[in-house]
């Protein structure tokens, strides 16, 4: 639908600015940033924080001439984000017209994509309360919003057999259901602590005994025979919550796999964007700097 909305706008001359909280969501789109990168947005926001938009650059020409801004994965953004930007395009857009300071997001028209029930803002040991208080829906932006529901989901027909449609179809409404809370509580009667819901077994994989095995062994089926096969691979991920479980799921899949195995490390060197400190590289060694792990999520 993005691909639709840019394509069409662009044909007829206007410009259009694709934007997603993440930068794997950013490379769906096309011509698309992080919103970070996009608006200048600082790592740390709050209600009174502005984006680094200055006024005679070239984004800030951009901006003016700018249609339609679209927001993918916007719940996942802490609302400071949104307002930070709301406070800068109004302050950007004054110069072509000053009641435009009084328009949200300086009268460009924006569209956040998402859904609250799959990504929230992540607050390390926050309550629920402080989570939802985060949220986009608790802005003052909110109240200019309109609400469009997507309610087919296209992804169900992706089976290629009945069977497989109607499974995929009871998949998705349990995952629904998760997300409306309407599957049975465990306890029931507690109504203090986060509720444990009953999850159907046909979903479930029971197993005592190495579980990772059992794990691996029901996603990636004869792996090593697929092992070169493009399809195989493709059709199959593994969502984890963690890098800790990437690493060990990884660790035990390359042990099946024959062959000799070459680790490539992301993060080798840092820069100080203080000044220049010829102490500063030194004080990081290689070693821990290959080390960090990183708790976010990761598809396998």
């Amino acid at each position: 639908m993005w691909n639709t909305l840019c394509c069409k706008l662009r044909s007829v001359g206007r410009v259009v600015l694709p934007v997603a909280s993440s930068g794997i969501a950013a490379t769906l789109l096309p011509g698309g940033r992080t919103t970070h990168s996009r608006f200048h947005i600082p790592l740390k926001v709050d209600e009174y924080s502005v984006a680094g938009i200055k006024h005679g650059i070239e984004l800030d020409e951009l901006l003016k001439q700018t249609s339609l801004i679209i927001w993918d994965e916007a719940p996942m953004q802490h609302r400071h984000a949104a307002e930070n930007v709301d406070r800068s395009l109004r302050d950007i857009m004054t110069s072509l017209d000053p009641e435009r300071a009084s328009l949200p997001f300086g009268g460009i028209t924006i569209i956040f994509g998402g859904e609250f029930r799959q990504i929230l803002p992540v607050i390390p040991k926050a309550s629920r309360a402080r989570v939802v208080s985060a949220s986009l829906n608790s802005s003052k932006i909110w109240d200019h919003c309109r609400v469009f529901l997507l309610e087919k989901n296209m992804c169900l027909s992706y089976g290629k057999t009945e069977q497989e449609k109607h499974e995929i179809a009871e998949f998705s409404k349990v995952v629904l259901d998760v997300g409306n809370g309407t599957l049975p509580n465990v306890h029931p009667d507690d109504i203090i602590s986060d509720p444990e819901v009953v999850i159907p077994d046909k979903f479930l994989i029971r197993v005592r005994e190495n579980p990772l095995k059992v794990f691996v062994d029901v996603v990636y089926p004869v792996l090593v025979m697929n092992i070169k096969n493009a399809d195989y691979l493709r059709e199959k991920s593994i969502l984890t919550s963690t890098n800790a479980i990437v690493g060990d799921i990884n660790s035990y899949i390359l042990d099946q796999v024959p062959g000799k195995e070459h680790s490539y490390f992301s993060q080798d060197s840092l820069v100080d964007s203080e000044g220049d400190n010829n102490d500063f590289g030194s004080a990081f060694p290689i070693e821990y700097l290959n080390s960090i792990s990183l708790a976010c999520q990761n598809i396998i």
